[in-house]
């Protein structure tokens, strides 16, 4: 039998939830926020954003983006193969990740980690997406619907805003700040696998590093700079 074309879609959508990747078995730990933290927080995930189009100073400061993101798109063609698709991802991930301060290399070993560059990975705990956001994350400091942590751009800015925190919280300790983004705080195992897989993504400009493009940098600092934590 032949589905009506809007039948098809949801059909497609929903054998695709049916068939989600589990996802690194981690937790982030639900803990109360300071109002002033909170608040900050929610401004920098509802901060509105296209798509993503980078501004830059020079030409040299593009040309060293389109290096970075060629070779990165060869890198990644294993895990996802249609090239359209990896441009867009990968033009997320620069734009979020230097957005929140951290490098592109560091989100893209988080995302590898927690769901093998799946969309809809699902963990065991409930953790959801690319960087396997957990649900009361939307409830803290979204708009509440879940749903929307499978939507790339908001699952990128999501992960990489709690990173931040959690970093902010942990005082720039790397280590600590990945183990409290899994859940597992003080143990080797998750920031290890963090940190070996960031290895694959790291890249060093051929030529004299030029400095950040203006629109990811200059909105990295609207972030909060060190959030206390109560």
């Amino acid at each position: 039998m032949r589905l009506p074309c809007v039948g098809r879609r949801a059909a497609v959508a929903l054998l695709a939830l049916a068939c989600v990747t589990r996802a690194f078995a981690g937790a982030q730990v639900e803990e109360p926020l300071a109002d002033s933290v909170r608040t900050a927080l929610s401004a920098a995930i509802a901060q509105s954003a296209p798509p993503p189009e980078l501004r830059f100073d020079n030409i040299d400061q593009r040309l060293a983006y389109l290096r970075w993101l060629g070779a990165m798109s060869e890198r990644l063609k294993k895990n996802k193969s249609e090239g359209h698709e990896r441009i867009e991802f990968l033009q997320t991930v620069w734009y979020e990740s230097r957005r929140a301060g951290l490098e592109p290399a560091l989100v893209l070993g988080l995302v590898q980690a927690e769901s093998g560059f799946h969309k809809y990975a699902i963990s065991s705990a409930g953790a959801r997406g690319y960087t396997q956001v957990m649900p009361f994350w939307a409830r803290q400091i979204g708009d509440g619907d879940a749903a929307r942590l499978f939507v790339m751009q908001v699952n990128l800015r999501f992960g990489c805003v709690i990173l931040r925190h959690y970093l902010d919280v942990e005082k720039g300790d790397l280590f600590m700040a990945l183990g409290r983004y899994n859940g597992s705080r003080g143990q080797a195992a998750y920031p290890d696998m963090v940190l070996g897989a960031r290895k694959r993504w790291e890249w060093a400009e051929p030529r004299a590093a030029a400095s950040a493009p203006t629109g990811p940098a200059s909105a990295a600092a609207q972030l909060p700079a060190r959030p206390a934590s109560r």
